[in-house]
C-alpha cells in the first residue's frame, strides 16, 4: 500500500515501463487547438435543423396537437409527435421494468397522452433554418387538460395523492435490478426495495448509544458544459446513421433500432467527442426524434438543445428523504443500523434508490441491519445517472450520525470508523461477502495525514470527516490491434473517451507489448466498426476496455511468436517474449517488436485481432476526505480553508488522470452540499435553469485540492486497477455537513447549506 500525491511513478506501479507514468494524452492537442469534433459541429450537405416542443405544465392530459399552421410555413420540412414512433403505438408501457425499458424511454423522448413534467417533449419541427424551426414550434397548437402536479417524495407518497400513471403498482425486490414482485398496490411509489441483515431490535437492545436523523437533499443536475447535440440522416436504403454526443453509442443503437421498429444491423451511431456527461448522456432524449425528422425530411437534421432545454428537459438526480438510526455500545462496536430512504424518481421509474440503500453502510461491519428504500415518481424530469448514481445520498445519511455517535462515545471520528470498518468476508446490505479492498488502509492514512494532526487556528472553524463507498460491476467491451510495420499499433475501441480513457486505454496496451504510449494510436469508433461495447460510465472503462486491449495485446504477442518462429526457422513453443523483445531459448536470438513488426509482410501479412472481452466487475470502490472550514456567523457563508480528498485506486495507470478524477468529483460533491439545486414554483417550473441562476462552484469557491491516491492492487485485473471516476463524489457531502456542524454546534441534516440553511440552523440553536 502507498500513498501518493504528485510522484512520477508511484511505488506500486514501478514495476512497470509504461504503466504509473503521465504521458500526454493522445487526443490532447486536437482538443487544445480545437480540432475535435463534438456533437453541434457536425455539418452535412443538405442539412436541416430540428426544434422541441416542450410542455409548459408540469402535469397535463394532452387532449389534441393541431400541427396543421406550423407545417405550411415555408421552410418547415416535417413535424413529428408521439403518434410517429411505432413503438408508442404498438405496445403498452410496463413500468415496472426500468432496465434498458425502450417503450418507457420512446414515452420519455416525445409524451403521448400526459406531459409529466415541464419541459417534456411534445412534438418537434425540422426547417431549413433554426429561426423558421422556432416559428413552427409557436403555430403548434395543443389543447390541454391541466391536472394538479405532484412535486415532491411526501407529496407523492400521501395516501390518495394524484397518480401520475394509472397502471402503477409498487414492486418488492429484494435485489437492486431485479423486477421483483408486483405487490398490486397502486401508487406512485413504483418500488420498494429491502436488505435485510442479521436482528435489527436485537442489535438496537444492545446499544448503549442510539442517535436518530433524519435528512433531506435536493434535485441536482450533472453540470455537464456541453448541451445534447444529435444528427441523423435517414438514407433511402433504410440505413439509419446518427452523430450523437453520448457515453454510449450500442446503447443509442440499441434503444433507437426499438423506438423506431427497425433492426439495430440498420443503426449506425457514430460518437462525437463529448463535453462531459457524468452518466446523463447514457440515455437517448433528441436521436430517435432526429431519425424520424429526417425520414420524413429526405435530408440530413440536426437538434441542438438550448442550456434552458437541458436543465427542464433531461434528467438530474434525485432528490432524496431518509431516516436513519444507528447503535452502538459504550466500548465503540455498532450494534446495528436501520434506514428508510425515499428517491424522487421524477416522472417515470427508475431513481438510483437501489445504489442508495446497497452502499449507504457499505464502509461498515454491521451485523444487523435493515434498509428499505422506495423509488417513487413525481412531476418532475425523469431523473438519471450521476457519478456514483445514489451513493452520495445515502452516505450523507449515515456518514453524520457515525460522526455523531463518536462524539457521544468520546472516541475520534476516524477510529470509530477504523473500529467498525468492514473486512475481506464481511457481509454487504444484500448478504454478498466483501472482496478485500482498502478502506482500512485508506482510513489510516486520513489518520497519518498532516492535515488531520493540525489543528485549527481560529474561531468559526470546523473539521470534518467522511468516508464514501460504492459497488461497482462491469460491462463488456471490444477492442481490435493492428500491428504497424514502424513498430506503432493502431488501438480501436468503442469506449466514448470522457476523462482520458483513450489513453489510460492504450497506456495497457503498450506495457503488455512493452512499447512506449506514444506508439499505440488509439480511435474510438462507431458501432459499425467495433464489436459491441458497454457504456462510458460506472468507473468502467479504464478496466473493462483495459481487459480488452489487454487480451487483444495478448493475442498480437502470439501471433508474432509465430511470426519470430518463422524468421528463426524454429517452433513457436520455443520462443519467449519479454519487455519487447521476442527470444528464442534455443539460439539465444533476440529481435525487438519493433524490428519484428518490419518484418510481417515477408512472413505471412498484417498482423491484426479483434478481442470482446466480458467484465468481472471492478468491486468495492472507496474515498474518503478531511475538510477544514469557516463559516461567517454573520451571513452564513461557507469558507473552506483546506481540502485533502483519499482514495484506494487500485494501480494508477495515469496518476495525473486519476487525480483529475478525484478532484473533479470532490469539486461537484462541494457544489451539491453547498450550493446547487433546483428550484420549482408552486405548479412545477423551474426558476433556475441557467448557469447564471443554477449556482455551480468556480475557481475563486474552492482551495487547491489535495489527493492521496491509496493503491491496493485490484486483484480482478491484471495491473491492479480499479474505477476512480464515481467514488470521489461520495464523501463531500457528509465531510462538508459534519465540518459545518462541527464549527457551528448544530446537526446540518439538509442540503445545500446556503448561507440562509446555515443561519436558520444557528437561530435555532439560539433559541
Amino acid at each position: 500500500m502507498t500513498t501518493t500525491t504528485n510522484s512520477q511513478q508511484s511505488p506500486e506501479a514501478s514495476q512497470y515501463d509504461v504503466v504509473g507514468t503521465r504521458p500526454i494524452r493522445h487526443d490532447g492537442v486536437d482538443k487544445v487547438i480545437g480540432a475535435a469534433k463534438y456533437g453541434a459541429d457536425i455539418q452535412l450537405s443538405g442539412m436541416l435543423h430540428g426544434k422541441v416542443l416542450r410542455s409548459p405544465y408540469a402535469h397535463a392530459r394532452i387532449r389534441s396537437i393541431d400541427t396543421s399552421k406550423a407545417e405550411a410555413i415555408s421552410g418547415v420540412t416535417a413535424v413529428v409527435t408521439s403518434k410517429d414512433f411505432p413503438i408508442i403505438s404498438d405496445s403498452i408501457i410496463d413500468l415496472s421494468e426500468t432496465q434498458g425499458n425502450a417503450r418507457l424511454m420512446a414515452e420519455h423522448v416525445m409524451a403521448a397522452d400526459k406531459a409529466l413534467y415541464k419541459g417534456h417533449a411534445v412534438a418537434a419541427v425540422s426547417a431549413t433554418s433554426p429561426h423558421i424551426a422556432e416559428l413552427a414550434l409557436e403555430a403548434i397548437e395543443i389543447d390541454y387538460e391541466v391536472l394538479k402536479p405532484v412535486l415532491s417524495l411526501e407529496e407523492a407518497m400521501k395516501e390518495g395523492a394524484p397518480l401520475l400513471h394509472d397502471n402503477l403498482t409498487t414492486y418488492f425486490k429484494l435485489e437492486r435490478f431485479a423486477k421483483g414482485d408486483d405487490t398490486g398496490a397502486k401508487s406512485n411509489i413504483a418500488s420498494h426495495i429491502q436488505h435485510k441483515l442479521g436482528d435489527v431490535e436485537e442489535g438496537f437492545q444492545e446499544a448503549d448509544v442510539i442517535v436518530e436523523r433524519e435528512f433531506t437533499t435536493q434535485t441536482v443536475h450533472q453540470g455537464y458544459i456541453e448541451p445534447h447535440a444529435s444528427t441523423a440522416t435517414w438514407a433511402g436504403d433504410g440505413r439509419l446513421t446518427i452523430w450523437t454526443c453520448t457515453q454510449g453509442s450500442f446503447a443509442i443503437r440499441s434503444s433507437c433500432a426499438a423506438i423506431l421498429d427497425i433492426p439495430e444491423s440498420q443503426v449506425r451511431v457514430i460518437p462525437t467527442e463529448i463535453g462531459g456527461g457524468f452518466g446523463a448522456k447514457i440515455t437517448t432524449y433528441l436521436e430517435p426524434v432526429a431519425a424520424v425528422l429526417s425520414k420524413k425530411s429526405g435530408r440530413p437534421v440536426k437538434l441542438v438543445m438550448s442550456r434552458k432545454d437541458v436543465f427542464e428537459g433531461t434528467g438530474p438526480t434525485s432528490a432524496s428523504l431518509m431516516r436513519t438510526k444507528i447503535g452502538a455500545t459504550k466500548d465503540g462496536r455498532i450494534t446495528a443500523a436501520q434506514l428508510w430512504m425515499a428517491f424522487e424518481a421524477g416522472a417515470y421509474p427508475g431513481s438510483p434508490i437501489g445504489g442508495g440503500t446497497l452502499c449507504a453502510t457499505g464502509p461498515y461491519n454491521i451485523a444487523n441491519l435493515l434498509v428499505d428504500g422506495y423509488d417513487v415518481v413525481c412531476n418532475k424530469q425523469k431523473v438519471q445517472a450521476y457519478r456514483a448514481p445514489g451513493q452520495p445520498q445515502g452516505a450523507f445519511a449515515v456518514e453524520p450520525v457515525i460522526d455523531e455517535l463518536a462524539e457521544k462515545l468520546g472516541i475520534d471520528p476516524i477510529e470509530f470508523r477504523l473500529m467498525n470498518v468492514s473486512k475481506e468476508g464481511d457481509r454487504m446490505p444484500n448478504g454478498v461477502p466483501h472482496p478485500h479492498f482498502g478502506i482500512k488502509e485508506m482510513e489510516e492514512a486520513m489518520r497519518a495525514h498532516p492535515h488531520y494532526k493540525t489543528s485549527l487556528t481560529g474561531p468559526n472553524q470546523g473539521r470534518g470527516v467522511a468516508v464514501g463507498y460504492r459497488w461497482q460491476g462491469g460491462q463488456a467491451s471490444s477492442a481490435t490491434i493492428t500491428v504497424n510495420n514502424d513498430g506503432t499499433i493502431n488501438l480501436v475501441t468503442g469506449s466514448v473517451d470522457i476523462g482520458g480513457s483513450r489513453t489510460a486505454v492504450a497506456m495497457q496496451a503498450a506495457e503488455i507489448l512493452g512499447i512506449k504510449a506514444e506508439d499505440v494510436s488509439p480511435t474510438v469508433v462507431d458501432t459499425d466498426t467495433i464489436g459491441w461495447t458497454g457504456v462510458t460510465g460506472g468507473s468502467r472503462t479504464a478496466f473493462d476496455t483495459g481487459l480488452a486491449a489487454i487480451q487483444a495485446s495478448e493475442e498480437i504477442i502470439r501471433l508474432m511468436k509465430a511470426r519470430a518462429a518463422i524468421t528463426w526457422e524454429m517452433k513457436e513453443e520455443d520462443i519467449s517474449f519479454d519487455h519487447g523483445t521476442f527470444l528464442c531459448a534455443k539460439t539465444e536470438d533476440t529481435i525487438s517488436f519493433k524490428d519484428l513488426s518490419a518484418r510481417l509482410m515477408r512472413t505471412g501479412g498484417p498482423v491484426t485481432c479483434s478481442v470482446s472481452a466480458a467484465s468481472p466487475g471492478s468491486g468495492p470502490i472507496i474515498a474518503g476526505n478531511l475538510v477544514d472550514v469557516e463559516v461567517d456567523p454573520e451571513t452564513g457563508k461557507v469558507d473552506i480553508l483546506r481540502f485533502t480528498a483519499f482514495m484506494d485506486v487500485g494501480t494508477a495507470i495515469h496518476p495525473a488522470y486519476v487525480e483529475g478524477q478525484i478532484q473533479g468529483g470532490t469539486v461537484q460533491g462541494i457544489g451539491w452540499a453547498l450550493n446547487e439545486s433546483y428550484f420549482y414554483d408552486d405548479e412545477g417550473s423551474m426558476l433556475n435553469s441557467s448557469f447564471l441562476d443554477y449556482r455551480m462552484p468556480t475557481s475563486l469557491d474552492v482551495p487547491m485540492i489535495e489527493t492521496v491516491m491509496i493503491e491496493v492492487p485490484n486483484p480482478k485485473h491484471t495491473f491492479g486497477v480499479r474505477g476512480v471516476g464515481e467514488a470521489p463524489i461520495i464523501p463531500p457531502l457528509p465531510a462538508l455537513a459534519n465540518a459545518i456542524s462541527d464549527a457551528i454546534g448544530v446537526r446540518m441534516l439538509d442540503l445545500p447549506m446556503t448561507p440562509d440553511v446555515i443561519l436558520t440552523a444557528l437561530e435555532s440553536k439560539e433559541a
